[in-house]
């Protein structure tokens, strides 16, 4: 049965609009109009806020107390899904980090049974390593990181759908090796890197389109050697993944990335980890004790660890720290990542059949509600 929305001010992925009424059926998005053209006999839900496409992040470690890398099973998966829902993201890639071949393969087999099973929110997977550069191992584990193998190409797949993302250092890589994973479907992006531009540039020849969480573990921009930072403020058509915690990244460098190339083909992400949705202020991350500490998350030596961000959090940082309208950050955080992800066909707009994907937010960005192919969710 066909249920609208109503009384929210309405962003639809391309602009804020007033007085429309969305109407869901099955899960899907059957139409936008003026409330005064719904139907009389259309069941109505009234709202208040800003209703908007439900946040995707592509970068989600862990959350609600589970980290991935240790979890690797759907009720793991479904776990951090439910957490960072609570933040608004309807859409997320579980992202397994450098670890050992056989426990990538488990990750990728309990990705592609969530796929299956149709837990809510997933859209697949990353695999952020390990085919990555020691000298830039951040908190990965610099003896796991190996070159990638025929094996590893066969392995990476989800044969139940869904997105595969492959973070990899393209210095380390053949880029024969990287069409390989292009023209099977796989997204490829640089991360973990001191790739010079010419490198990145082959890289993008043979399918890459991404750079992961921009800035973090990769050489900064030199007047001589601009590296992995330089090759991507140069280039409009990668896609920057952008930790905006103020942790990772200052306000002062996120808002020179953004003069430098505007917000298109910026994406948020939170690299979230096990704290997010958690009262918990540890964990352990392979063998390492990673701590809460002023917001962010470090090891003993004080190196970050992933963070402690969600997505309505880095919507909220972005508007108010980096000066970027309310429009453009909600498209970083949902249009943009479902363009990288090729899924914008269904996914980051409010439209007629588009997949009932939805945040309701207050005027301090706080979650209100969110949908998940139509199924509603409040918060407190």
């Amino acid at each position: 049965m066909a249920t609208a929305l109503v009384g929210a001010t309405l962003f639809d992925g391309t602009q804020l609009r007033h007085g429309a009424a969305v109407l869901i059926d099955s899960g899907k998005i059957a139409g936008v109009m003026p409330e005064e053209k719904l139907p009389k006999d259309v069941e109505r839900q009234s709202i208040s806020g800003l209703l908007a496409p439900g946040f995707i992040d592509v970068q989600v470690n862990g959350g609600g107390g589970v980290l991935f890398n240790e979890q690797r099973s759907i009720a793991g998966i479904a776990a951090i899904g439910a957490a960072h829902r609570r933040y608004g993201t309807t859409g997320f890639l579980p992202t397994f980090i450098t670890d050992t071949a056989e426990t990538m393969a488990e990750a990728i087999k309990a990705a592609d049974a969530a796929m299956q099973a149709r837990t809510p929110g997933v859209l697949g997977i990353h695999l952020e390593g390990p085919f990555l550069n020691p000298e830039r191992k951040g908190i990965h584990r610099a003896d796991l990181m190996r070159p990638i193998g025929d094996s590893d190409v066969s392995m990476i797949d989800l044969p139940a759908g869904g997105r595969v993302l492959v973070t990899l250092a393209p210095e380390k890589i053949e880029a024969s090796v990287i069409a390989r994973l292009t023209q099977s479907g796989i997204i490829v992006a640089a991360g973990h890197t001191k790739a010079d531009v010419e490198t990145i540039r082959r890289a993008q020849g043979a399918g890459l389109t991404g750079i992961t969480h921009l800035f973090n573990a990769m050489p900064p921009l030199m007047n001589r050697e601009p590296g992995p930072v330089g090759a991507a403020l140069d280039d409009k058509a990668l896609w920057c993944g952008l930790i905006v915690d103020l942790h990772h990244v200052s306000a002062t460098a996120l808002r020179v990335a953004l003069a430098a190339r505007g917000v298109a083909r910026m994406i948020l992400v939170t690299d979230a980890m096990p704290s997010v949705g958690s009262a918990e202020d540890h964990f352990n991350l392979l063998g390492e004790n990673i701590k809460r500490v002023g917001g962010a998350l470090v090891n003993d030596a004080g190196t970050l660890a992933g963070s402690d961000l969600d997505m309505a959090s880095a919507v909220r940082n972005t508007v108010r720290h980096l000066g970027v309208s309310v429009e453009d950050a909600l498209r970083m955080a949902s249009l943009h990542p479902a363009q990288f992800l090729r899924l914008d066909g269904e996914l980051g707009r409010i439209a007629a059949g588009y997949r009932a994907d939805l945040v309701l937010l207050d005027g301090d960005y706080a979650v209100k509600s969110t949908w998940i192919s139509g199924a509603r969710q409040d918060e407190n």
